[in-house]
């Protein structure tokens, strides 16, 4: 049995990238709105940072990076060019970050590195870029 939870089925690949903490734009609400409305705070403390990275493992919803770990919640622009495709521009979410390298077993006990870096939620991705990233997942 598969202990794979995701939605979109992902391609291991090694595709540099420049990552850019974007940030979030404010949004301006109804008074009768903004007295009820809640959302999860932005990490804000990030934005204009740039740095260079590698994706890891690329789906149609998001990628693992190979990173200097951002903030979690931190909105990014992920650049990067995507065979049969182009140049690609995404922007998403860090839900997630490994601080630093580490090993688990596989099944037969064998270690398997773990690199530090993020997982980052797509928000915008062109669809044909996620065409051919589905494609490639097959």
């Amino acid at each position: 049995m598969s202990r794979e939870h995701r939605r979109a089925r992902r391609v291991a690949v090694n595709l540099p990238c420049v990552i850019e903490s974007v940030g979030q734009p404010t949004v301006a609400l109804h008074p009768a709105v903004e007295a009820v409305y809640r959302r999860v705070a932005p990490d804000t403390t990030s934005i204009g940072r740039i740095q260079p990275g590698f994706i890891r493992d690329l789906s149609t919803n998001g990628a693992f990076i190979g990173c200097e770990p951002l903030p979690l919640l931190a909105r990014v622009r992920v650049g990067f060019e995507l065979p049969a495709y182009g140049s690609v521009d995404a922007v998403g979410w860090v839900l997630w970050s490994r601080e630093t390298d580490c090993e688990i077993p596989d099944a037969l006990g064998d270690p398997v590195p773990l690199p530090r870096g993020i997982g980052v939620l797509f928000e915008a991705m062109p669809l044909e870029a996620r065409q051919v990233v589905a494609k490639m997942a097959r």
